[in-house]
């Protein structure tokens, strides 16, 4: 194991499964996907060559953040954080991990709603492009978008992340198969933009993160490394 992986091993704070399998989309060909986060010790700081900020690996499809990059993502609404953060499949946990999970509201804001549009808009595009060039896109990632769409909406009405939506497993399963028609899901799309565009004036959700908070858990976190 390189040494950078060992980081992964001895220093993991949270890890979860994500993807489909936390989402309550997997079928049987569904990989397991691993995210976590971990802490480089402070000294390693004090050289010349800086620790990772992320990791692939040891497992199969597993990545690791290292906690400043995580927080730095989770402040701007990144989506694939938030969904590490709320994840209901936790498989590891240390008590760093549980102050993180303590913390977690302090990452939420209304940056979620520019954040989560942008990534569906983006998305959509290529998508589109697909389209046009082999007369079909690629229906997983349509399928991706769309439950992208859906919980950026949760979001912005409840002030929470969604995460499972298996309450909509059939048709969202039902677009992955390509049996769902394009107008319908352009119509789909659209409606779900509109409404969380429409619900952010009613947001519980804070104008900005509370920085600070988070900031105090890094400090205090990189000081008590010191002894690792």
């Amino acid at each position: 194991m390189s040494t950078d992986l060992r980081l992964v091993r001895d220093h993991t704070i949270l890890s979860v499964v994500a993807g489909s399998r936390a989402y309550g989309l997997a079928t049987g060909a569904s990989d397991v996907d691993r995210r976590g986060v971990f802490v480089a010790p402070a000294p390693l700081y004090w050289r010349f060559d800086k620790p990772p900020t992320h990791l692939d690996g040891p497992l199969p499809e597993q990545f690791s953040w290292e906690l400043e990059r995580f927080c730095e993502l989770a402040l701007a609404a990144n989506p694939t954080v938030l969904e590490c953060l709320w994840s209901p499949l936790v498989e590891r946990v240390t008590p760093i991990g549980e102050e993180l999970l303590a913390v977690r509201p302090a990452f939420l804001s209304r940056r979620a709603h520019h954040t989560f549009l942008r990534y569906a808009d983006s998305q959509f595009r290529k998508l589109q492009a697909g389209l046009r060039k082999d007369g079909e896109p690629n229906w997983k990632h349509v399928m991706h978008m769309l439950r992208l769409l859906h919980s950026g909406l949760h979001l912005v009405r409840t002030g929470e992340p969604l995460v499972d939506v298996s309450d909509l497993r059939d048709r969202f399963l039902a677009v992955k198969r390509g049996e769902t028609p394009w107008d319908e899901i352009d119509a789909w799309r659209a409606e779900l933009t509109s409404h969380m565009t429409t619900a952010l004036d009613a947001s519980p959700l804070p104008d900005h993160p509370d920085r600070d908070r988070v900031e105090r858990l890094l400090v205090s976190v990189r000081r008590r490394s010191l002894e690792w």
